[in-house]
């Protein structure tokens, strides 16, 4: 199990397991309601250092070219260089914010499990020990399940096969025949750059893309919302929000179009040895598959509590866990942008006060009806 076991659990009345936007945000209106860190609640990240999924971002994405990053609660980020690595950015940013709360995060530690504990509370079993807390709140991301479609002939292929997780940047792709499999936002950005420099490019998706003209307007972004919310209301596997918006028409993208880089063909039915290939007789040689299919939701830890729903996900209603009041799932579902998983924050600390202060679940959802998109 851990080192410590379950006698030797050590008690807090909140745990938060992330340190990305959505964890930072919920340490931080835990602070603000007036818990401490390290005494009241802890945040634990298994990331080496602070910066959350943003860290891990390739150093082509630079700030400039971040879409909708939103300031953490309470600290703007100001005087960023557009053209800089948005990983360096935000991550600096980000060891500020808690540097400033001072939220004292504990990292690098794996959480392996949630299961029941004793006396009502949750046992969160950790590589640093075991802790039992009164709630929880994840705020664990995707960018830890990579999602890899499967075709048949997959293992075959002679070249080099890669997730949006894995991407270093255009440079590795010079002189290359590249597949660019994936019609959201990444996929349109790696193709992009990839174009630059290799020797060909194709773009594949599931579905013809759907461009956006005309700005992202509150009006659109509570619809967007909306379709998200509704299937984790009823258990299913959230979608992001980005995948319901479609891909904003840019100068960029607007150009791309014009010069045959966005000319998209639809999915390949195979993998061959040298490439992909389609039951219509259509074949492409490549050097390298890039896959920029997404991501799932990393909620493995919790399944010994068996939250999920016969639909696959887990049913939310607010950021609570239908299945277990104490559980708060922030950044999952219609929170996962960057001011959705701030409102989720504050959402979820506001029930859990109400929890932790003997109220019912009913009061705590009460709590949260200001919403989380």
């Amino acid at each position: 199990m851990n080192n410590f076991g379950v006698a030797a659990a050590r008690k807090v009345d909140v745990v938060v397991i992330g340190a990305g936007q959505a964890g930072l945000s919920g340490a931080y209106h835990l602070r603000r309601a007036g818990l401490e860190p390290d005494r009241d609640f802890v945040v634990l990240d298994h990331a080496p250092r602070p910066g959350g999924a943003w860290q891990f971002r390739w150093p082509s994405l630079t700030y400039g070219k971040v879409h909708g990053m939103h300031a953490l609660p309470g600290m703007e980020l100001t005087g960023a260089d557009d053209d800089r690595p948005s990983s360096e950015v935000i991550g600096e940013y980000f060891a500020a914010y808690e540097r400033t709360f001072d939220l004292r995060v504990h990292r690098p530690v794996e959480v392996s499990a949630v299961r029941e504990g004793a006396d009502g509370r949750l046992l969160v079993e950790t590589s640093e020990g075991a802790y039992a807390t009164r709630a929880l709140i994840n705020a664990t991301g995707t960018w830890d399940r990579p999602f890899w479609p499967r075709y048949p002939g997959q293992e075959s292929f002679r070249g080099r096969q890669l997730h949006t997780a894995d991407y270093p940047g255009p440079a590795e792709f010079a002189g290359q025949r590249v597949v660019v499999v994936g019609g959201g936002a990444s996929g349109t950005q790696h193709l992009m750059e990839i174009a630059e420099v290799a020797a060909e490019t194709y773009w594949v998706t599931r579905r013809p893309p759907v461009f956006r003209d005309g700005p992202f307007d509150a009006d659109r972004g509570r619809a967007a919302v909306a379709l998200v919310e509704d299937r984790v209301r009823r258990g299913l596997p959230p979608q992001s929000v980005v995948s319901v918006t479609g891909l904003p028409l840019t100068e960029a993208v607007r150009h791309a179009r014009e010069t045959g880089v966005l000319d998209r063909l639809p999915m390949f039915d195979r993998i061959t040895p040298d490439g992909v290939a389609w039951d219509d007789g259509r074949t492409v040689v490549a050097d390298v598959i890039l896959w920029a299919t997404g991501f799932r939701a990393a909620i493995d830890h919790l399944a010994p509590l068996k939250l999920r729903e016969p639909g696959g996900g887990i049913r939310v209603e607010g950021t609570r866990a239908v299945r277990d009041s104490r559980i708060h799932l922030v950044g999952y579902g219609p929170s996962a942008s960057t001011i959705g998983a701030n409102r989720a924050g504050r959402a979820a600390v506001r029930a859990i006060g109400l929890l932790l202060d003997g109220q019912d679940a009913v009061e705590a959802d009460e709590a949260l009806a200001p919403a989380v998109g």
